[in-house]
């Protein structure tokens, strides 16, 4: 083999190289791509079926839900009593749902006027009462139950979230969250001068609303809020037909801020 050959060869062997590595790091690349698309979808996925109710938790009304609906994973009651709206926990329904392996949303109603800085502490002050009797566990989120006819403004979600956030709780907040209501304007508007508000507030939204469902046949977790809300409990369906309950989807990461 002549010196020409020689070199003819060498850039073959050169060419075909560059080719097959490059064949190689290219596939290697597509593999990593196709295992981060499938680990991003399965944690879009890890979502959690569950309900809340105004009623207390009887047995009957426990196997009600089970037999119509399935087992919930998380279920939301109120801590205190409003006449004609709602029935308070007690400490003997708290522990029938912790033995059936049942998480519980705490929900904080007694109000119906969501204005005001220190209204809102006042507010926090009696949800932390009440939480400390039931001897609620540290970390857990006490849910402001703010309905779309009360007036509500930033400084009662600025308020609500430094009451809560100075005691052994998290801060949550349910409402229907919509683009341009008025408790997603005060909510970015709180969040955009308050930290706390931005960071620790765990938000509960009901909407879009669809339907009650069972839960084989629960809706993906749809998020409609604004881009600043970010959504860890989706209340999907409201009072149910048969069983007076709503349903939600919750993400996984919000069962650590639940009873």
């Amino acid at each position: 083999m002549n010196n020409s050959q020689q070199h003819i060869l060498f850039w073959c062997i050169v060419f075909f190289s560059v080719v097959v590595f490059s064949f190689i790091f290219w596939h290697i690349n597509q593999q990593s791509n196709h295992a981060t698309v499938n680990s991003g979808k399965e944690d879009s996925e890890q979502i959690i079926w569950g309900v809340d109710s105004a009623d207390y938790t009887t047995e009957d009304f426990y196997e009600c839900v089970i037999e119509q609906y399935g087992k919930p994973k998380a279920w939301g009651r109120y801590i205190g009593t409003k006449e004609g709206v709602s029935r308070g926990l007690d400490k003997s329904e708290i522990a029938f749902l912790h033995e059936r392996d049942i998480s519980i949303i705490p929900i904080y109603n007694l109000f119906t006027d969501a204005t005001g800085y220190k209204n809102g502490q006042s507010e926090a002050e009696q949800a932390i009462e009440i939480a400390t009797a039931f001897e609620v566990k540290k970390g857990v989120s006490l849910f402001a139950n703010i309905e779309p006819e009360y007036p509500v403004d930033s400084a009662f979600i600025q308020g609500w979230t430094d009451g809560v956030h100075s005691s052994q709780y998290k801060p949550g907040i349910y409402g229907l969250f919509k683009e341009g209501n008025a408790i997603s304007e005060a909510f970015q508007e709180a969040a955009s001068s308050n930290k706390k508000v931005a960071d620790d507030v765990m938000i509960w939204s009901s909407y879009p609303q669809k339907k009650v469902t069972i839960k084989e046949n629960a809706p993906s977790f749809n998020r409609e809020t604004p881009d600043s809300v970010n959504v860890s409990i989706w209340q999907y369906g409201i009072e149910g037909e048969v069983c007076n309950i709503d349903t939600n989807v919750l993400k996984s990461e919000a069962l650590e801020r639940l009873w």
